[in-house]
């Protein structure tokens, strides 16, 4: 089920207003299992089944959206389950954060459930199979059962342990519960074919011994059902009726059935597509995991991170991430997606959400001679040029006003438009100004830019019609409030992080350039009343959000993207 997200303004509109559905193979497919009636009258049924090993990532966006805009669009349901059967690498906190991150996308549950919700039953069919002669306690190793399993070319062969009598088996499997053996000294496997071409058939493990406090049940058990055996069963137990995950599990999928078969339970069914691979971009919850541990990163809500929360706290929204999501689809073949297509989604979003303000990263001061002095005035401004009912505010103007270091030179180069000894510039809604002299301090820098003004070009608008060739942006020195400034780019140098040269960890292509952090930013009035979360584009610059490091006295924004849109020209270009 869908529904807007009461604590985020991004999910004002849900997915089914904002986002369009272009048709894909698994739309299809419950387009025409509708029409057989497949699964009889039951509705369509979905779940999301992340493990609650680390915070999700934009990969499972991907999920998430699939899962429940599929539900959403044919009057069915979306459960969010825990495969929670690894107790070593699951914490309460990636369940809050994982519940956290899907409703700030906008969704909403109809049941919340974990698989350790099944443990019992898991175990009770377990039973079942190991008296219909279909499961059995093996005594290899795991590096023997590696090595009995065979390869792709050649068959396995079959366990010294493989044929033990139903009796032994239920004694064994009984005493493994009770906790009389130590880890990794027992398994029970699945007895279906050690000669199938398909490796993950070849007798696949279906509990091991785990002596782990787990996070919901304690310690109640010290064995525990592996993915591959509790996935399907629980699928089952809540009637879903189509089943999503990646192609990595296209292999799985004949086990998935057999379970199932075997059992003759609620046939479920398991349908892959293409996982989402970002340029500059990893992830692998394993390696996000090794970028926290090593302090790569400040945490997983790192806005380099590409983590929802990440993300999120960089200054994405929901409904930019929910627009891309429905743009790439779904299909069977994997692939790669530029980053660029994702922050042109942000771009498109936030430009029409955001307000404006003016902001001066690298100030220089601007000393206006011929303006009075005492003088202030209030200069009004649009804000936000794409909303007409955004409204505008006043912004002050006076003789002392900063502007960016880079908006000005002694001696330009060519092609420069922006002021220099001589030249004039448009203030952004204020004055055109010509600048005549500097001041420069022991080391021969330039500190202080002294300009005259034309009083009647207020407004940017000069009465004789003379032209100008830059505008550029201001803050009142008076009135000006100090910030501090991240800003963040790609946390990767390589467009796939993973392919490394020889002795290279993934490590080695980490961008030592991903943050620069500036203290000495000065912003308009307006933004003192700046909280955690807002967003704003600073005009010329790009879009910002204010950090929830921010106190009283001390804000700090993120850079959440530059203004630049390389991927509107590429689609520009595609369609001509």
């Amino acid at each position: 089920m869908t529904t807007s997200n009461p604590e985020s303004k991004d999910a004002a509109n849900t997915p089914a207003e904002s986002a369009p559905r272009p048709s894909n193979f698994i739309r299809d497919i419950v387009i025409e299992d509708l029409k057989t009636k497949k699964f009889g009258d039951a509705v369509i049924q979905t779940r999301f089944p992340p493990e609650p090993n680390g915070y999700l990532h934009i990969g499972h966006a991907k999920a998430i959206c699939l899962d429940f805009n599929l539900a959403d669009e044919f009057g069915g349901k979306t459960n969010l389950r825990f495969d929670d059967t690894n107790p070593e690498k699951e914490e309460q906190e990636y369940v809050d954060s994982i519940q956290n991150d899907v409703r700030w996308l906008g969704f909403e549950w109809e049941r919340l459930c974990y698989a350790s919700d099944y443990f019992d039953q898991l175990y009770a069919w377990a039973v079942q199979l190991i008296k219909a002669g279909k499961a059995y306690v093996d005594d290899l190793t795991a590096e023997e059962i590696r090595q009995y399993r065979g390869t792709l070319t050649e068959p396995g062969q079959d366990s010294p342990y493989r044929n033990r009598s139903v009796e032994e088996n239920l004694d064994l499997f009984e005493r493994m519960r009770k906790g009389e053996f130590p880890d990794g000294s027992r398994v029970l496997r699945a007895k279906i074919d050690m000669a199938s071409p398909n490796l993950n058939m070849r007798d696949p493990v279906m509990y091991r011994i785990l002596h782990a406090e787990h996070h919901r049940t304690g310690d109640k058990w010290c064995i525990y059902p592996m993915y591959d055996y509790a996935h399907g069963q629980s699928d089952s137990l809540e009637q879903i009726t189509h089943s999503m995950c990646t192609l990595e599990f296209a292999d799985h999928q004949p086990l998935y059935k057999w379970f199932i078969e075997q059992l003759g339970i609620f046939p479920s069914q398991q349908i892959e597509f293409d996982r989402l691979n970002l340029t500059y971009t990893l992830l692998s919850k394993r390696k996000l995991l090794q970028l926290v541990r090593e302090k790569h990163v400040s945490g997983w809500d790192d806005p380099r991170m590409p983590t929802i929360s990440g993300i999120r706290r960089r200054g994405f929204t929901a409904e930019g991430i929910r627009n891309f999501c429905a743009a790439i689809g779904a299909s069977r073949t994997n692939g790669s997606t530029d980053i660029e297509m994702l922050e042109h989604f942000q771009r498109e979003d936030l430009n029409k959400r955001v307000s404006r303000a003016m902001v001066v990263m690298r100030p220089l001061k601007v000393v206006i001679d011929n303006y009075p002095e005492g003088l202030q005035e209030l200069v009004e401004v649009a804000n936000n040029p794409e909303d007409p009912n955004a409204g505008y505010r006043q912004v002050p103007f006076s003789r002392e006003i900063y502007i960016e270091q880079d908006d000005f030179r002694e001696v330009p180069p060519p092609k420069y438009y922006r002021l220099s000894p001589g030249k004039e510039v448009r203030l952004r809604n204020a004055y055109f100004v010509t600048a005549t002299s500097v001041v420069k301090d022991a080391q021969g820098q330039v500190v202080e830019v002294h300009c005259t003004y034309d009083p009647a070009s207020y407004g940017g608008n000069s009465p004789d019609g003379r032209k100008v060739k830059s505008t550029i942006h201001w803050v009142c020195a008076k009135h000006a409030i100090a910030a501090e400034i991240r800003l963040y780019d790609k946390l990767f140098t390589k467009a796939d992080p993973s392919q490394l040269e020889e002795g290279e960890n993934f490590t080695s292509n980490l961008n030592p350039n991903s943050l620069e952090i500036l203290l000495d930013a000065k912003l308009e009035p307006m933004l003192g009343l700046a909280k955690a979360g807002d967003r704003y584009q600073f005009e010329r610059i790009g879009y910002f959000c204010v950090d929830p490091d921010t106190m009283p006295g001390n804000l700090v924004f993120n850079r959440t993207l530059p203004l630049k849109d390389s991927w509107a020209k590429i689609e520009k270009k595609a369609g001509a």
